[in-house]
């Protein structure tokens, strides 16, 4: 029904999942050659933005401008629970769960849409966190196929054109963003499939495609926290986002934004957007650590760690010396088909480069991946690019790492000692699952894009060295 399909609904996944998420992983010309260890990615200059007026526009405009009329909506959304409601929202924002939106469209029509905050807020030990990526979310099953049952409940010929418009988009790419576990974002082929219904000069909506669309198989990315782009020179996790922050972030829009007139109104306020985002700090360790064990931790850390996710200064400050590093695939050793596969290839970097988004912004894929700032990591469990490490102690000691796992997918089922999320490693994967609803909360690193092997730098390490390491990891 409506309500599943509006908590579900892959509408906005698009925006800033920049080394935070992808708009771009994929082949083609690298840009800068592929025959690299590592190199250091330039900054780029940025548009000034207040970030107060950021959040105010984050968590009450409409940057996703179609959605479901509020008259079918309220018929079947009961009253918010008090945990899913924010401060600093407007009328009937005020009211409705922190990733949905209230607001009036072209039409007249009363609607209510998706924000960023469905995929870029995530709780952990119960508690809602802006900027924490969403590592429960569920895109296992097709949201186009829900949207055309909960257009049922919409009668009024105005309204029902306002869904109309919502449910062909929503069912055109459908098929393009189905991931075979819950946890992972598909953020990727969301694009992709998006762009391509799209006249690259004029933005217009196309029902049939103007592209070749994506493979419909997912390569599937974790969405790593917003407080990361204070650092960030480039966006996405190889790097590929380049130039302008906000111009690559309001790509958000691309659901429903069908002239260069409407994206250009939104633009103006996305530099506002992109300066709340790099506002964010990351949340404390709200547990007990021992300072003798982290200040051991800091030594090795800095030994073994610091060149690629840099330095954060004496034990406990947030002051850092972070590098930008790019690595290369063969390097890092992490599943390379994110940065090396076909699924937002050429064609669709083409159609970006040469838009209205790419005349602020470029995509510049690299055979690599960015080692990321790693504060505030306690919270950001899933590890590697595509989650398939559940706690920084298995990523630290590859040989412990469960081929298949599942877990509760309960934001209270935090494993301090591991430093990530309780989880149950079994013996068999989703093949040999014969229920569907089981078989989704397997995570399978043997299908294509989950492998969960590379990062091998803490397998040296002893296991004194190791528990250090994680103790000054909950102090960043």
């Amino acid at each position: 029904g409506i309500t599943r399909f509006m908590l579900r609904t892959p509408a906005i996944l698009v925006l800033m999942l920049g080394s935070i998420l992808g708009l771009a992983a994929c082949s083609g010309d690298p840009g800068e050659g592929d025959d690299f260890v590592s190199r250091s990615v330039p900054a780029s200059a940025q548009r000034p933005g207040n970030a107060d007026s950021g959040y105010h526009a984050l968590v009450n405009n409409p940057y996703i401008s179609c959605g479901v009329p509020y008259s079918a909506f309220s018929v079947v959304f009961g009253q918010t629970a008090p945990g899913d409601l924010i401060p600093g929202r407007d009328g009937r924002n005020a009211e409705l769960p922190y990733f949905l939106t209230d607001f009036r469209g072209s039409t007249g029509v009363e609607l209510v849409t998706n924000n960023c905050l469905i995929c870029h807020a995530g709780r952990i030990n119960g508690k809602l966190m802006i900027g924490l990526g969403n590592a429960s979310a569920n895109f296992t099953t097709d949201a186009g196929s829900e949207a055309l049952l909960a257009g049922a409940l919409v009668k009024d010929p105005l309204e029902k054109a306002e869904w109309q418009r919502w449910s062909d988009r929503t069912t055109a790419i459908g098929p393009y963003v189905q991931t075979l576990t819950r946890g992972v974002n598909p953020a990727d082929n969301l694009t992709a499939a998006l762009l391509s219904h799209r006249d690259r000069q004029s933005l217009a909506w196309s029902d049939d495609p103007l592209l070749d669309p994506p493979p419909s198989q997912v390569i599937p990315v974790d969405v790593p926290p917003w407080w990361r782009m204070s650092k960030k020179n480039a966006m996405f996790y190889n790097a590929s986002g380049r130039g302008d922050h906000a111009r690559i972030m309001m790509t958000a829009s691309t659901l429903c934004t069908d002239s260069v007139a409407e994206a250009s109104v939104i633009d103006a306020y996305f530099p506002d957007i992109r300066a709340y985002v790099a506002s964010l700090k990351p949340p404390a360790y709200p547990f007990p650590v021992d300072a003798a064990v982290a200040a051991r931790g800091q030594t090795v850390f800095s030994a073994t760690c610091q060149r690629c996710h840099g330095s954060y200064g004496q034990l406990g400050e947030k002051g850092a010396a972070y590098p930008n590093l790019l690595l290369s695939l063969k390097e890092v050793g992490t599943d390379s088909l994110l940065a090396s596969s076909s699924q937002f290839a050429g064609r669709f970097v083409d159609w970006f480069n040469q838009s209205f988004y790419g005349k602020m912004s470029r995509i510049e894929p690299q055979a690599g991946y960015v080692a990321p700032p790693l504060d505030g990591i306690w919270a950001t469990a899933p590890f590697l690019h595509n989650g398939s490490v559940p706690t920084v102690a298995a990523l630290l000691e590859s040989r412990t790492r469960p081929r298949y796992w599942t877990r509760t997918f309960d934001s209270t089922d935090f494993d301090p000692a591991a430093l990530g999320w309780r989880f149950t490693a079994l013996s068999f994967g989703q093949d040999a699952e014969p229920s569907g609803d089981k078989r989704v909360q397997i995570y399978d690193t043997t299908k294509p894009g989950y492998g969960n092997g590379g990062h091998t730098y803490g397998d040296a390490l002893s296991s004194v060295d190791r528990t250090a390491v994680i103790e000054y990891l909950k102090t960043l």
